[in-house]
């Protein structure tokens, strides 16, 4: 564990993203042993003219006019610096040269304000850590005088459905992961593509809050419309999307499984609402429910699903609902990919629709009190806590230091 040490934390979500944040996670979980100083991305030039009344936006344009400190304070030993700059648009543009002439220019600005925060705080000898910030975050090497540098790799950003990424990022990302002084991330999948560009790199894990996921008391509140349904009940908890699920898989399972029934917690995208699985009987959809009660749901639940389907986005991404499923000591069927290699002692894992069906009826027979404690002891392993104490250790190897 590294305690008393400084730490910059840069990537690419602001502290006030209403979404769940692995980075705002660790940062949060560094503090408690050292002072963090996270800094968040500046505003690009576009945001700054067209969406800069949006609520995510607010703070740091009150920044850029004058009307608040850069610097906010967060917690005892946490604090938050909105840079007084904005970048400007070059993602679109093709050339390689003038891109990273423009992106060079981009990057000194944001160094700039980096050393302004560091300097305010008293920041020396300091740890980078850098999540995924591939573009403006490439040359902060020639402009900060930090110890060392982390970059965290925990999406498949290059090959995500968002254009911002795949004009440069796959080159960029290259040069970012090998002048990292360490590479950490969630996934073996995405350690191995950055072991292709740099040898210190490791797989780290995912930190994981299940606090809310004790099934000795959630089984005491099993929601009265799950009662209402023939069991079992085999069921998914998450957003129901076809960009991640596997809509043929699911009719496939109900359709040749009559006596189970498939419920199916969360909101749906408009593809999923328009698919024929809202015609089969067996089939439930119960919709969106607040975060709170989504235990009491998959207490309910005699398999848990996360019948994702094999795209980029979904192949080397860590779920974190598995972590939720387990800490409940649910039996788990999950289609087999590198990342889910992780929970193989743990899960059962398929590739195609036959596998699903099979697996779901051996899970439903193997289950036992014994294999439930099992799981839940697994998954409390996944705590904040452990994720970055296996972040330190990587930084410790790669480094050959004894924080």
């Amino acid at each position: 564990m590294i305690k008393n040490r400084d730490i910059v934390v840069i990537g690419i979500q602001p502290w006030n993203i209403e979404i769940g944040s692995n980075c705002k996670n660790i940062a949060s979980e560094m503090s408690k042993n050292n002072r963090v100083l996270y800094i968040n991305p500046p505003l690009g030039r576009i945001s700054y003219l067209k969406e800069s009344t949006q609520p995510i936006n607010k703070d740091r344009v009150a920044v850029l006019k004058g009307n608040k400190n850069p610097l906010t304070k967060i917690s005892d030993s946490l604090w938050e610096y909105n840079p007084k700059t904005v970048t400007e648009p070059i993602n679109r543009i093709s050339n390689n040269f003038i891109f990273d002439l423009l992106n060079k220019m981009n990057c000194k600005r944001f160094a700039k304000e980096i050393n302004k925060a560091v300097k305010a705080m008293g920041f020396t000898n300091y740890i980078l850590f850098n999540d995924s910030s591939m573009f403006i975050g490439n040359y902060l090497n020639e402009h900060l005088d930090y110890d060392s540098q982390i970059y965290y790799i925990r999406d498949n950003l290059i090959n995500s459905p968002n254009p911002y990424w795949h004009t440069h990022g796959t080159r960029m990302e290259a040069a970012m992961i090998k002048k990292a002084d360490v590479v950490v991330t969630n996934s073996i999948y995405y350690s191995d593509y950055a072991k292709s560009y740099n040898p210190l790199s490791f797989m780290v894990g995912q930190g994981c809050d299940t606090s809310m996921f004790d099934y000795k008391t959630q089984n005491k509140h099993i929601p009265d419309e799950l009662k209402d349904i023939k069991q079992p009940i085999i069921g998914y908890v998450g957003s129901i999307t076809k960009k991640r699920l596997d809509v043929e898989l699911i009719e496939f399972i109900a359709n040749t499984n009559p006596q189970w029934s498939i419920v199916l917690v969360g909101p749906e995208d408009e593809s999923f609402k328009k698919s024929s699985l809202h015609q089969i009987n067996n089939i439930v959809f119960l919709g969106s429910k607040p975060e709170k009660e989504l235990p009491n749901y998959i207490s309910g639940f005699d398999v848990c699903l996360n019948p994702q389907i094999l795209n980029n986005t979904t192949i080397g991404n860590y779920p974190r609902k598995i972590d939720e499923y387990l800490a409940m000591g649910k039996p788990v069927v999950a289609t087999k990919t590198k990342a889910m290699e992780y929970f193989s002692d743990y899960t059962y894992l398929g590739n195609t629709k036959v596998d699903y069906v099979n697996l779901i009826q051996k899970a439903i027979a193997e289950h036992s009190q014994e294999l439930a404690e099992k799981r839940r002891a697994f998954a409390l392993t996944h705590s904040w806590e452990n994720n970055v104490n296996e972040i330190w250790k990587a930084l410790n190897i790669a480094t050959k230091n004894n924080y």
